[in-house]
């Protein structure tokens, strides 16, 4: 049997690139996926070749049941929305991967000191409030159930800088994403929900592919460093969700694992 039949999985920022990997990940574990996007037809606009019409057609035509929901994840209203969109479709929600997420503002630039008050806010609202408001709409239903688990995505950048302090708030933004997951762990473990996070290092994604190389991010000196030497691929990340989803990690909250291929290799 299917390690999470009869399962409804909500995934945010699922409608591309790594989003996409944990949806369908967990669609194939036998879950029922609703896909969150600010744009649910977002794989087109970088170039990421879907095998159907759309992220909820692929998760479909696996057998699985699913439902795509737009909107900004920043937007209280809008997270209230998903989440009543799903219990209306499915009755529960057993998984929620927070995974919506931007590391860079337009105009702003992205030191520490060149991050513009706009651009400040916009990537902590993208990045660590839309975490908060997620798991806090989700948090009612997980605890009637007496279960459930959150995975938070966090990254590389809010354990371990970027040269030269490069994504300075997108890195502060996402520290304060393992930090939340702790918090979280404390709060509603005793209720039967498991809070846990990854922290990604750089994975070649087609946005990935396409990003300005002035920004510093996917460069050669970047893959030596990494003890691996390689970057890593979005099935390698659906691998650690696919443990902290399941009842292979039944034991571990409160966690952030990092999947880097050792570009991180002291305790966080």
């Amino acid at each position: 049997m299917a390690a999470l039949a009869g399962k409804v999985a909500v995934v945010t920022g699922a409608a591309r690139g790594l989003g996409r990997a944990y949806a369908l990940r967990l669609a194939k574990l036998g879950a029922d996926v609703v896909i969150a996007d600010l744009n649910l037809n977002a794989a087109a606009r970088v170039g990421e070749e879907l095998t159907a019409e759309s992220v909820m057609a692929e998760v479909e035509a696996l057998g699985r049941r699913s439902l795509g929901v737009e909107g900004d994840v920043r937007d209280p209203d809008a997270v209230k929305r998903l989440f009543a969109e799903t219990l209306a479709a499915f009755g529960r929600i057993d998984i929620l991967v927070n995974n919506a997420g931007v590391a860079v503002a337009r105009g702003s630039g992205t030191l520490a000191t060149e991050t513009t008050p706009d651009g400040f806010d916009y990537l902590i609202d993208v990045n660590l409030k839309s975490v908060q408001l997620c798991c806090a709409a989700a948090a009612p239903a997980m605890k009637a159930q007496g279960s459930g688990v959150i995975v938070n995505i966090s990254s590389q950048t809010g354990i371990s800088l970027l040269e030269g302090g490069n994504l300075a708030v997108y890195g502060a933004a996402k520290a304060g994403v393992a930090y939340l997951t702790r918090t979280l762990a404390a709060e509603l473990g005793p209720h039967g929900i498991r809070v846990n996070a990854i922290a990604p290092g750089i994975v070649e994604t087609e946005r990935l592919k396409r990003l300005d190389p002035s920004m510093g991010v996917g460069t050669p000196a970047q893959r030596q460093a990494i003890a691996l030497r390689r970057f890593g691929r979005t099935d390698e990340l659906a691998n650690a969700l696919e443990f902290l989803a399941t009842d292979l990690s039944s034991y571990v909250t409160g966690q952030v694992i990092s999947v880097c291929g050792g570009a991180v290799l002291h305790p966080s």
